[in-house]
């Protein structure tokens, strides 16, 4: 174990006042903070800040503005472009101009749907800059998901773009825009639409504005000042699957996001100034908005902003050809890249080509990471590949192996140990510590670490409910265990959220879409295992009699798709004549899922009708 990982683990629990604030003299500060953590204020009480100065105006303060900030690597359209921090100043600066011009101001919140382009980096840097909430929504989501969103934000602006590049395919945002605005409650005077070239939207002039023509207005400056946001004001809204169907709106503050963010560059993935940074995910997510946006350029570091998919745009081997033509230093995906990769290039033969240039770690997260991958990709790439956990809620990692400070150990399965401000656990359901190797919720101890929620947008008694089952811990929602060397293994949902190719999905929502079809009696979804994405949802539905004419699963298909979205990857619905419940009439999906995963399973004895089991599984080998 390494010194330097005991020692800030240590310090970290012993007195965390101190070792808080020694970590945020990594940040400029309007209002510096003389205390670290109040119960009621939360992190940095009574001190001030603005996120977007300290990500790019004081690289440029301090003679770093010829700097790479920014790369954009965009395989689907073949573009590959560089700003520096002082490029990114000016087009942060201009886009705040055309937010002021048009009324926008501090606590305003503006929606962002935008594809994987750096004007959705501008847009979430100029609205930090004049105090105004961003709330990115994943370009991926259908309208009726955007819809949710905007009615619980109520922004007073949403930022757009034509079109969408997924693979091959284009994916027209407007009419996606368009229908969610229709559907929403709240109302949306005004929606910025930055043009692509790929494809050209028709603008409704009495709402839409073109995101060139105003860019052009604003051009000569000059640009609004950083507005000084005390460090408990909201940054962004980020919202996640709730186990309702309805989205929970993560609140980010300013203060301890910030301070967070840039001590796990500094002391887990081991990024400084001038160093390339690449997360590989969506800025829709909130790797995205951690990684991808504010963390690396907290610090001074090169982002690296991706169009593409790890394969397909054009091959296998394209994430190798970027890190190499980047000079990337530590690269950070999800597992599902990786069984993507290897499921198209067994051997790694444009691994072994290509090579990896600079790269000194590989970093996966959003999902649990296989043995069996991990293994692959230590193999073939030579080095370190670390897994590590965390969540929507916390915003960085909890569980990781700290390379920066030394701390090497790993072990197959496991995301590693506790990161320094994190206290973690395993209980049992009446709140008991549970004997190593067992598993049990894992749970954090309050108070959560800087950079973690302090409120859900809107939704008090939803987030209380965190920290209600057990007093004093927030309840991850993950179930894992302990090992005999003290490594945390996190192994699945304890709710009903399941985790699709990284991205956090509610069965009970789909629940509700396909038992609204027509014909649907009754449903139960759960998620299965899936070699590449890691879960996917499977669909088991009872059907009104006569109504199964063969085309049942391909409405529930489409049912899913339009409500949420293809990101839900529901393909695979059962038609069965009963689901397995209880006598008191609860669906029994823990055995579902052994059932659909062909796992050892034993009859409950509290089931209602012992033979819908062998139905199920005769059903299934059917469909197959």
């Amino acid at each position: 174990m390494s010194e330097a990982y005991q020692a800030a683990w240590r310090d970290s629990q012993t007195d965390p006042d101190a070792f808080w604030m020694a970590a945020a003299d990594a940040i400029d500060w309007t209002v510096r903070p003389q205390q670290a953590f109040d119960q009621a204020e939360g992190w940095f009480p009574g001190a001030s800040l603005n996120t977007c100065h300290n990500c790019v105006d004081r690289h440029v303060a301090a003679g770093r503005g010829e700097q790479t900030a920014l790369i954009y690597d965009s395989p689907v359209t073949g573009a590959v472009q560089h700003w520096t921090y002082a490029g990114l100043l000016d087009e942060v600066g201009s886009v705040a101009s055309m937010l002021v011009r048009m009324g926008i101001g501090r606590g305003d919140r503006v929606v962002i749907y935008m594809p994987m382009v750096p004007e959705a980096i501008f847009a979430m840097l100029a609205c930090a800059r004049i105090g105004a909430i961003h709330s990115v929504v994943f370009g991926g989501f259908a309208a009726h998901e955007l819809a949710k969103r905007i009615d619980d934000a109520t922004p007073k602006l949403l930022m757009t773009a034509s079109c969408g590049i997924e693979g091959m395919r284009t994916i027209p945002y407007k009419p996606i825009v368009d229908a969610a605005i229709a559907m929403a409650v709240h109302r949306v005077d005004t929606v910025v639409m930055l043009q692509r070239e790929r494809l050209q939207a028709e603008l409704d002039p009495s709402r839409d504005r073109d995101w060139a023509v105003l860019r052009a207005t604003v051009a000569a400056g000059p640009f609004p000042a950083c507005v000084a946001m005390a460090a408990g004001d909201p940054l962004y809204i980020l919202y996640t699957s709730g186990t309702t169907g309805i989205p929970k709106g993560v609140v980010r503050d300013n203060g301890g996001h910030a301070v967070a963010l840039a001590w796990s560059m500094a002391n887990i993935y081991g990024i400084g100034v001038g160093d390339v940074f690449w997360a590989a995910s969506d800025i829709g997510w909130v790797v995205g908005h951690s990684y991808i946006v504010y963390a690396p350029l907290l610090v001074g570091a090169t982002t690296v902003l991706y169009e593409g998919k790890p394969i397909g745009t054009p091959d296998a081997g394209v994430f190798w050809r970027t890190m190499v033509a980047h000079r990337v230093k530590a690269f950070f995906t999800a597992p599902t890249a990786i069984r993507a990769i290897r499921k198209e290039d067994s051997e790694a033969s444009m691994l072994a080509e290509i090579g990896t240039g600079d790269l000194a770690a590989i970093f996966l997260a959003g999902e649990r990471a296989d043995p069996d991958t991990l293994a692959w990709l230590e193999r073939h790439s030579g080095l370190p590949v670390i897994d590590h956990w965390w969540q929507t809620e916390l915003g960085w990692p909890a569980i990781a192996s700290c390379l920066a400070l030394g701390d090497l150990r790993q072990r197959r399965g496991s995301a590693g140990f506790p990161v320094p401000g994190y206290r973690l656990a395993v209980l049992d359901d009446d709140g008991h510590l549970v004997p190593t190797g067992d598993s049990g919720a894992v749970v954090i101890r309050e108070p959560l670490p800087p950079g973690a929620f302090r409120a859900l947008w809107n939704n008090r008694d939803a987030y209380t409910k965190n920290f209600s089952r057990f007093p004093g811990w927030y309840e991850t929602g993950d179930s894992g265990y302990v090992d005999d060397d003290g490594f945390f293994h996190i192994m699945g949902r304890t709710d009903d959220i399941i985790n699709v190719a990284g991205h956090r999905l509610s069965t009970g929502q789909m629940e509700q879409i396909v038992a609204a079809v027509d014909g649907i009696v009754e449903c139960a979804v759960v998620g299965v295992d899936d070699p590449l994405k890691g879960m996917l949802p499977v669909a088991f539905v009872v059907a009104r009699t006569g109504h199964d004419d063969g085309s049942l699963a391909a409405q529930v298909v489409a049912a899913v798709r339009h409500e949420i979205g293809a990101v839900a990857s529901l393909r695979t619905v059962y038609s069965v004549a009963a689901l397995p419940k209880t006598r008191s009439g609860k669906t029994l999906r823990g055995l579902l899922r052994k059932i659909a995963n062909r796992q050892p399973w034993t009859m409950p004895p509290t089931i209602e009708d012992p033979e819908v089991p062998a139905q199920i599984e005769l059903a299934i080998d059917q469909g197959n």
